[in-house]
């Protein structure tokens, strides 16, 4: 009788120690962020962490809380290999309870994390992987992406190129990000003519091969000849100008980067192209915040990425207010479409069709700035979401 006694008093004791957790993990608001703290991308991701809690922090008024729920980010390395980035965001959902997640850097592994998305029925919000086919053909419904596709990055890149007379040859990394970057950047063009396509492994170091293949395919060109390259992470393929390219009369090309990457930029004045950010141009509240804080706790100004997991941010942010703090997916899906949210680009919308974030890009002319240890890449003028007739790809 005793014993019966004493278990039933542990059995309370221990569901009353337990009850707080519960009702402590119930009132967090649990992100996910799946993304490339180390592996060949991790410059990427390591910004767009450092964004993402800037943006936080400042979408909340500095209380990391929505509607008397705590926000909780839940950090994951995917490494930027497609099959760790799928067991961690099941994980996440699954083990760790998380009611969204965030992420991830690289487009491979996008693309095997969208399935998980619809298996768990929990948003992913992709930011800031780049290729079509995420928000395309392999896209669910619980997709979002506040970060810019290939389509909107060529778009605004044909901007720059796209003219009468133009020969245009194009370097990409053999992969996801590469392949539809290119594929969009050729239905882009109208005027000008692409007659070559150079595809090299992600990892290479040495330009040498397909440079030579470039230049055989342009050097007998007449009018203005041009390289476009379209390129992330390690290697530098800006060391294709070693060969000699002025003595074939080619230019290179190429959308915005890190600041790093843009050093590079500074050997190449006048460089036309266009990006997603940087920190100088756009002129709205949310980004002289950003610019702001980043200054005051790095010393350094916010760079690509940054920008990125801070638009992400205010996102989910905004959503979760329009909800009042309720995470259930349904709820986020009509809350977020067709959504429209502040950010250090300005404005932002999500398209009710793909949940695809319209945003502007910005076409740029490189000046070499003794101030700056990268190519400053100056404003020529902002294209603005409505000037960008961006495809649908997907088939809802």
């Amino acid at each position: 009788m005793q014993r019966r006694t004493w278990v039933a008093l542990a059995a309370l004791a221990a569901s009353t120690f337990a009850a707080p957790v519960v009702l402590a993990q119930a009132k967090e608001i649990r992100i996910a962020h799946v993304y490339s703290r180390t592996g060949p991308l991790e410059a990427y991701g390591k910004q767009t962490q450092t964004g993402l809690m800037m943006g936080l922090d400042y979408a909340t008024g500095g209380t990391m809380t929505v509607n008397g729920r705590k926000i909780v980010v839940i950090e994951k390395d995917d490494q930027g290999k497609p099959d760790l980035g799928k067991s961690l965001l099941a994980t996440a959902y699954s083990d760790d309870k998380a009611d969204l997640a965030i992420g991830p850097t690289s487009s491979g592994v996008a693309l095997a994390m969208l399935p998980v998305a619809e298996e768990y029925k929990k948003i992913l919000l992709v930011e800031p992987a780049v290729a079509d086919s995420i928000t395309g053909d392999k896209w669910n419904k619980y997709i979002f992406r506040t970060g810019r596709n290939s389509s909107q990055d060529a778009i605004s890149n044909a901007v720059a190129l796209d003219k009468p007379g133009v020969t245009i040859a194009t370097l990409a990394q053999d992969y996801a990000f590469g392949r539809d970057g290119v594929k969009a950047f050729k239905e882009s063009v109208k005027k000008a003519r692409i007659v070559h396509e150079e595809y090299l492994p992600a990892n290479t170091t040495d330009f040498t091969a397909g440079a030579q293949r470039l230049i055989d395919k342009l050097k007998d060109v007449p009018g203005r000849k041009v390289i476009w390259i379209v390129w992330a992470g390690a290697g530098n393929p800006f060391k294709i100008a070693d060969l000699d390219l002025k003595r074939y009369g080619i230019e290179i090309a190429t959308g915005g980067n890190i600041l790093p990457a843009m050093a590079s930029y500074k050997q190449f004045p006048g460089m036309e192209g266009a990006t997603y950010y940087y920190f100088g141009i756009p002129k709205n509240p949310v980004n002289e915040a950003l610019v702001a804080s980043h200054y005051k706790q790095f010393k350094s100004p916010p760079d690509f990425f940054t920008a990125g997991g801070f638009s992400a941010a205010m996102a989910v942010v905004t959503a979760l207010k329009k909800t009042n703090g309720d995470t259930a997916a349904n709820k986020l899906i009509a809350a977020m479409e067709g959504m429209s949210f502040d950010t250090p680009k300005g404005r932002m919308t999500f398209r009710k069709e793909d949940h695809q974030a319209m945003q502007s890009m910005y076409h740029f002319k490189i000046k070499a700035d003794p101030a700056f240890a990268w190519g400053v890449p100056e404003l020529v003028r902002e294209i603005k979401p409505e000037e960008m007739q961006v495809p649908i790809r997907n088939k809802r």
